[in-house]
């Protein structure tokens, strides 16, 4: 699916927690994630140090919308 929405002129972003995954079904832009059960957060985190957290994963995603790519590309 994300082929065909790439296809269509939109960036799409890959935030995963299995990175060969993501590369095996082809997404070009890969965010790696925290882990499993939390992809976006981590439970062990104060409340604020898991914002920090949070906010950085989606403004990594954010910015690598904004790159122009050529392959699958991991953004660590």
């Amino acid at each position: 699916m994300v082929k065909e929405i790439e296809r269509a002129g939109l960036p799409v972003v890959h935030i995963c927690t299995v990175v060969p995954i993501s590369l095996t079904v082809g997404a070009n832009r890969i965010v790696p994630a925290v882990a499993i059960p939390h992809p976006l957060g981590n439970p062990k985190l104060d409340a604020a140090e898991e914002k920090q957290l949070r906010r950085k994963l989606v403004e990594k995603a954010l910015g690598s919308l904004t790159q122009e790519i050529e392959d699958q590309t991991v953004f660590e």
